[in-house]
């Protein structure tokens, strides 16, 4: 019973969150992986236009946004690697970014379609803060110096 209660709260509270930041800023970004694929498109694009070793930091950066996509596949019992290379392919030739996982097995990809939303400042801030510890570990590493350029 407490299990279920705590269960409830943290359903309400998320939904509270979830309220505040369209409060905030009411602009809001497709989910089911889409944006990630997107970014990731995108990302990749940039990264063969730079000649210097910054392109590969730029990839592993596509890879890590591909994450995400790959994750609700595998949960929703879906072959990831499969499942997120025939969305992507689709994304790009239908040159439409609004194409995800389908968690739930309709046969629709398109997640505005199957209204399929997130907040975009709850995504920036997701982006952002991974984006944080990632440097954060590369300082502790060494590989990057405090005052170096963002």
């Amino acid at each position: 019973k407490q299990w279920y209660q705590r269960r409830v709260r943290g359903s309400i509270w998320d939904a509270m969150c979830v309220i505040r930041n369209l409060v905030r800023d009411n602009r809001i970004v497709y989910g089911g992986g889409s944006n990630e694929i997107s970014c990731a498109v995108a990302v990749s694009a940039a990264a063969d236009k730079v000649p210097s070793i910054e392109q590969y930091a730029m990839r592993a950066f596509a890879d890590a946004l591909e994450s995400v996509p790959m994750a609700l596949a595998e949960n929703s019992g879906f072959a990831p690697f499969a499942t997120l290379a025939e969305v992507k392919s689709r994304q790009i030739k239908e040159n439409n970014p609004r194409l995800g996982i389908d968690c739930m097995d309709n046969g629709e990809n398109d997640m505005k379609e199957q209204h399929v939303i997130e907040t975009l400042i709850g995504k920036k801030q997701q982006i952002m803060l991974a984006t944080q510890l990632v440097r954060m570990i590369l300082k502790i590493d060494d590989v990057r110096s405090p005052g170096e350029e963002e």
